[in-house]
């Protein structure tokens, strides 16, 4: 039951958080962000109890575990469950939750009780999606999570938020519905094989299909969580979805949303169509390379500071669809750190630029300058997740990003070094970003408030979490290591890539 509690906390409080804004918007803000500490607390109680052991999951065991009936005249069940990969997954859905809630305490003053509302169904939707195992919950849990956050943009955007909600939903709307399609056709490939309707995924796994069927369907369920990650060049909406949205989505956007592409790719993907994502390998790491190195020089030719921290996220998952693909076990435990770093560094840039607009009122790099000389805490600490960005060894980007490029190299000495331009050119956005953005002659007498004591410690807290994952990220390649010892398996069957 505690699986059925991580997803309802976030869903009751956020009713409840609604209804209480018209008495008390404290009260709304308060509820928010206790369901997200309860909802933390016990992600980490969870992690904490079974560390010892996690080591020990084979294919069939879970942590945690949640399957009753739902639908049985269609063999649909509501089936929950947790290994390493979704305890840590949902353990940074509810960080990044509280740092949600946290950053949007004094920017969101109007509809607080619907902002709340929409936000914490999001935190529960992303929930449902890295604990569903019966693949017709999952796309439901997948669809739950579009609507509050189109909300999210066209309410409490910017100036062109409606433009951007739109764009956001078509693009995620259309691919999820081939991902509807491929999930179907396997559910009725299954039947036919076995004379069993079940969307379970451990069921499905196996379903014999023909070579070209197998493509066609692997392709689908690509599609949904290409655009989600986002990949090259499905990405276009990504830029004016985070440009537009506040800063609260913006964060649930970079650290969260696109996590559940690159968990899909690593859950489904591969496991359900093992010979047809070997095949697709050569092109899928073609256009990693592509977004790895798209992302970083569009990052730097950006003047707004939204849109070159968006750019900068089209890059660093690159290097999440590259470790996936080129499927070493160095390169997939590389891709996962980057996932969880990635979370962390560019939904707390996003944060840092939010504090910047609320105080200056812009985001254009031309009219800002100088801000050190009047917040240094707040202009050190962007330098610090700038470097983090960038790949400062010894924070966690720089671990994840090392580990694929050194898992790439042993396959392909090639794409690793084209990789690896595209980590040099990180260092040149990252420049421009300090330079333009706190540095520099204060020209426009700036005399603006430094970071809050709410805000410090928002902002430390993710610092401390970056560090611990540069210095020691040994418990969290741990806690992985089962799922990837799976992913393993599947990567020695047919092969992954260029893998020899």
């Amino acid at each position: 039951m505690i699986l059925v509690w991580l997803i309802a906390i976030p869903l009751v409080a956020g009713v409840i958080a609604g209804f209480v804004a018209r008495r008390s918007q404290l009260a709304s803000r308060l509820i928010s962000l206790l369901a997200m500490v309860v909802g933390f607390v016990i992600s980490v109680w969870l992690w904490a109890a079974n560390y010892s052991h996690i080591s020990l999951l084979t294919q069939r065991q879970w942590l945690a575990e949640f399957n009753v009936p739902w639908i049985s005249s269609f063999g649909i069940r509501f089936h929950l469950a947790m290994d390493g990969m979704s305890l840590l997954l949902v353990t940074l859905t509810f960080l990044l939750g509280i740092a949600s809630v946290m950053i949007s305490w004094r920017e969101i003053h109007d509809g607080v009780g619907f902002f709340h509302f929409n936000l914490l169904w999001v935190i529960a939707g992303i929930v449902a999606v890295f604990l569903a195992m019966d693949l017709f919950l999952f796309y439901f849990s997948w669809e739950l999570m579009l609507i509050p956050m189109y909300f999210l943009i066209a309410i409490w955007g910017h100036e062109r938020r409606v433009y951007a909600a739109v764009k956001f939903f078509l693009f995620t709307q259309l691919s999820g519905l081939l991902m509807l399609v491929a999930i179907l056709t396997l559910y009725f490939a299954h039947h036919a094989a076995t004379g069993v309707y079940t969307f379970e995924y451990s069921q499905l796994i196996g379903t014999p299909l023909a070579p070209h069927t197998a493509m066609l369907v692997m392709l689908g369920f690509f599609a949904a969580f290409a655009v989600k990650l986002p990949m090259f060049p499905f990405h276009t909406w990504l830029p004016d979805a985070h440009t537009e949205a506040p800063t609260a989505g913006s964060v649930v956007l970079a650290g969260l949303l696109l996590k559940t592409g690159a968990y899909g790719l690593l859950r489904f993907v591969l496991p359900l169509f093992p010979r047809a994502a070997h095949e697709f390998a050569p092109i899928a790491i073609a256009l990693a390379i592509a977004g790895i190195l798209y992302g970083a020089l569009l990052a730097y030719g950006q003047t707004d500071l939204k849109r070159l921290v968006a750019y900068t996220s089209v890059s660093h998952l690159g290097f999440v669809l590259l470790g996936i693909f080129i499927g070493t076990p160095l390169a997939i435990a590389g891709a996962f750190i980057t996932i969880i770093a990635h979370g962390i560094s560019t939904g707390t840039m996003f944060m840092l630029v939010g504090m910047v607009q609320e105080r200056t009122h812009t985001r254009e790099m031309d009219r800002l300058g100088g801000l050190w000389q009047t917040a240094p805490r707040l202009s050190g600490s962007g330098v610090f997740f700038v470097l983090a960005s960038i790949g400062l060894p010894g924070l966690g980007d720089f671990v994840g990003e090392f580990l694929v490029l050194l898992g790439t190299y042993r396959v392909s000495p090639m794409v690793a070094a084209f990789a690896t331009v595209g980590v040099l050119c990180s260092t040149f956005y990252g420049l421009k970003f300090v330079a333009r953005a706190f540095h520099g002659p204060n020209t426009n007498k700036w005399k603006l408030p430094d970071l809050s004591g709410r805000e410090i410690a928002l902002v430390g807290a993710m610092m401390v979490v970056l560090l611990w994952l540069g210095l020691y990220p040994q418990p969290v390649l741990n806690t992985f290591k089962p799922t990837a010892q799976r992913l393993e398996q599947v990567v020695h069957g047919p092969g992954m890539g260029y893998r020899r």
